[in-house]
């Protein structure tokens, strides 16, 4: 085994002809080794699309219950939106409350790490420390939300949604991925 020389005139490998590279503290620096991307790799084949996720992962079961190497199958999901659902009006009570549910959470937190190192009565720190957090987290909640001046007054969740989701196969598996998935749709149709 021969160990990178520590001469700091020494050539890296794909340096430039005239420049070189000083050793670091384990020697010449190097790339990383290229590692291959996860999913199929070369030209694809759209096998199926279906309106809804279940659907697509229901085909790729069914490659897999026949020994289908699905290694060389994905799902993409396209026609991408945001989806923004209001879950209800947002108030300065609310607001409050949710800041001391948080602030709860806080305080647990710290009082399990102060408790960890207490002597005695840990339990009182825990409790102390929930208390306390829910209150300045109550406090913080109403002043973030009294500082909108009204401009967002409810709350919501995002999450991004495909209008349809594809099944590809790298080319050289695409007509046996198809074939099984037809023999799919047969049965859920309830042909015989």
């Amino acid at each position: 085994m021969t160990l990178p020389s520590n001469d700091p005139t020494t050539p890296v490998p794909g340096a430039s002809a005239g420049g070189s590279v000083p050793p670091g503290p384990a020697g010449v620096p190097t790339l990383p080794a290229q590692t291959p991307a996860a999913g199929p790799a070369g030209p694809t084949v759209v096998v199926g699309t279906y309106p809804e996720y279940a659907q697509a992962q229901q085909a790729l079961d069914h490659l897999s219950d026949n020994k289908f190497p699905v290694e060389r199958v994905s799902i993409v999901g396209t026609d991408l939106r945001l989806v923004e659902t209001v879950l209800g009006r947002l108030t300065t009570a609310r607001a409050a409350a949710a800041g001391a549910a948080s602030g709860a959470w806080f305080g647990l937190f710290i009082g399990l790490l102060f408790g960890i190192f207490s002597d005695s009565g840990w339990l009182g720190v825990i409790l102390t420390t929930v208390i306390i957090g829910a209150i300045w987290g109550a406090i913080f909640g109403a002043i973030a939300h009294a500082a909108t001046g009204g401009r967002r007054d409810f709350s919501s969740r995002s999450s991004l949604q495909a209008a349809q989701y594809a099944v590809i196969a790298d080319a050289e598996v695409a007509d046996e991925a198809r074939h099984l998935l037809v023999q799919l749709n047969w049965r859920a149709s309830g042909a015989q």
